[in-house]
């Protein structure tokens, strides 16, 4: 099956560029719109040097959240990576927001290394940087901290869409 593609652009609040990629255009449901990119995908940050993605992931951004999803096949050690943003725009087959900072990770859970699963909330120390020298206003300061609190409660759960990368994963691996 052939898929449209599509540019994933994240920025930092200065308008600066950040991680971008092309993917292909996989579907929506009911949570959102659904990306992916097949193992040795390449995308940027910034301006640097294009990095390879040794692993398929697909990619999750909801219609009206302040929050983006990607969900890493095995054997990446972070299963989940859902970065706290704006919420995502689309326009001319492009996805745009603006990466706030905070992540919430799980990791994956590896019993050959004694690994457990986990999630954890990663880079308050940048957000509170940033929140200063960008003076995020207090409404993307509360949208950001909410989402969050609701990711670190739903990642860990494994509440939709928490369980149901499986599926579009299939499509990419």
């Amino acid at each position: 099956m052939s898929y449209e593609t599509v540019k994933v652009v994240y920025r930092k609040y200065d308008g600066s560029l950040h991680w971008h990629h092309s993917g292909l255009l996989l579907g929506e449901d009911e949570h959102g719109v659904w990306t992916g990119c097949a193992a040795n995908s390449v995308g940027r940050k910034g301006h640097g040097p294009e990095v390879a993605s040794p692993h398929a992931f697909v990619m999750l951004f909801p219609r009206d959240a302040w929050w983006t999803a990607a969900f890493n096949s095995a054997p990446h050690k972070h299963e989940i990576y859902c970065d706290i943003s704006t919420v995502p725009r689309w326009s001319d087959g492009e996805v745009t927001m603006v990466d706030l900072d905070l992540d919430v990770i799980r990791t994956r859970r590896n019993p050959a290394k004694g690994r457990a699963c986990r999630v954890f909330l990663d880079d308050e120390d940048e957000f509170e940087e940033h929140r200063v020298r960008y003076a995020y206003p207090p409404e993307v300061v509360r949208s950001a901290r909410a989402s969050a609190a609701w990711l670190m409660e739903a990642v860990t759960a494994r509440t939709a869409p928490f369980d149901t990368a499986p599926r579009w994963l299939a499509l990419v691996s």
